[in-house]
């Protein structure tokens, strides 16, 4: 065979490849869509006069919690079901969810529902994550993973989009929402083709002079090797669920219209889905902890900005509110992958493990800390916490650049966006 033709070949077997996943991810972005409008229907919901604000702090604590109930679960019910079986199981829990808000409005109703819809989607990330990783070798795992995050930015986007074409007050959110999960699972169900076989890899066994405990590489190992890691994960999961859950309920405190905030949160989506491509170029090109750095102090300073700025300067806090997207929305791909350049190939599922927890907890703790700031000091008191956060980054990256560097590891690279997580 000649080089040219042998060229093609592997060129048409990649292509082949790429279209199988192509159904996989039609249906990640439907989904996740609906998903979205259905998080910003609640918000705005809860926005409402007259809504005690111990109710608020409870119900927009109920998605993280199931989202940490999630990340949990989902190894065992991928064992029971298979990666595809347990996507159409969450796929229809989360429909069901958005159809269950439209039927009353009790409090512990919702918290179930909230708590639900939390863990189907923890489930369903974490199964097409998982999909992904092993569907994908390390020649394509970086393009398989940047696709898989463009959509789910996509989906974020889209949904904004919908609750500004139908208006922030329409009586049709949920069910707007409910129905478009409903069309994304049954889309993978009967319309998309069937997802490819997995490629079947060899298990490597434990080395056998070393225990399994030291095998597994825990948090506290990466929080010494890697601190800004860890910060820049909690980060990530206080910046996404604290910006979409809740900036609906800062513009109503602001007097800002609904309109407004629908559109603030679509301007965030829109910066962080369009620098996801350059700044992961840069990532393999560049020292990920000065990158680190340079991020955690632009979005402390565009904090700053949002906070001065307010409702005073309307078009401006939309410039601000994408670029902090562009910033707050990609810091947590840089430092996933500055962790996994640090550490051995075999430690990597357990690194990823331990992160996607701590994602979780930061997704669990600090909404019901964002409100109950936000009604007893200032509506603006979100965004001190969100810019304190951003600027341990930057502490972080400081700690870890006074350290001699440790030269990275060659199968690393692709994995550089391998970790992506949205609400």
């Amino acid at each position: 065979m000649s080089p040219e033709t042998s060229i093609a070949a592997s060129f048409w077997k990649k292509a082949a490849r790429f279209r199988a996943l192509v159904p996989v991810m039609v249906a990640i972005c439907v989904i996740g869509t609906g998903n979205s409008l259905l998080t910003t229907s609640v918000s705005l919901s809860l926005s409402l006069p007259g809504i005690d604000p111990g109710v608020v702090q409870l119900l927009l604590t109920g998605f993280p919690v199931g989202f940490l109930a999630g990340c949990l679960a989902a190894r065992f019910l991928v064992a029971r079901a298979g990666h595809r079986g347990t996507f159409l199981f969450v796929s229809f829990l989360a429909a069901f969810t958005g159809f269950g808000y439209m039927a009353t409005m009790a409090t512990p109703v919702w918290l179930v529902l909230r708590l639900l819809n939390g863990f189907a989607m923890a489930v369903l990330f974490v199964v097409s994550e998982s999909w992904i990783n092993l569907y994908a070798d390390q020649s394509n795992r970086g393009a398989y993973f940047s696709l898989y995050m463009m959509m789910t930015s996509l989906a974020v986007l889209f949904g904004q989009l919908m609750v500004e074409a139908a208006g922030p007050h329409s009586p049709y959110l949920f069910l707007m929402g409910a129905l478009t999960i409903t069309a994304g699972t049954l889309y993978c169900r009967f319309a998309g083709r069937p997802w490819p076989a997995l490629p079947v890899r060899t298990v490597q066994p434990l080395q056998v002079d070393v225990s399994a405990a030291d095998q597994r590489y825990g948090l506290w190992k990466l929080v010494i090797l890697a601190p800004v890691t860890i910060i820049a994960v909690f980060q990530a999961g206080m910046t996404n669920m604290n910006v979409f859950a809740l900036t609906p309920l800062y513009g109503a405190k602001i007097a800002l219209p609904a309109a407004t905030t629908v559109g603030l949160v679509t301007a965030f989506s829109m910066g962080g889905m369009l620098a996801q491509t350059p700044v992961g170029w840069l990532s393999d090109r560049l020292d990920r902890r000065w990158m680190l750095l340079v991020q955690g102090v632009l979005a402390a300073a565009l904090c700053g900005g949002i906070i001065m700025l307010a409702d005073t300067h309307v078009p401006v806090l939309f410039v601000l509110f994408f670029l902090y997207g562009a910033t707050a929305l990609t810091i947590y791909p840089v430092g996933i992958a500055f962790a996994n350049s640090q550490i051995d190939s075999r430690h990597m599922v357990s690194a990823s493990g331990g992160l996607l927890l701590l994602y979780s907890i930061g997704n669990v703790m600090t909404p019901g800390v964002a409100a109950g700031l936000m009604d007893y000091v200032a509506p603006y008191a979100l965004f001190i916490m969100l810019g304190s956060g951003a600027a341990l980054v930057s502490v972080g990256a400081c700690f870890n650049l006074r350290r001699k560097s440790e030269p990275q590891m060659a199968d690393a690279a692709p994995d550089c966006l391998a970790s992506g997580v949205k609400q």
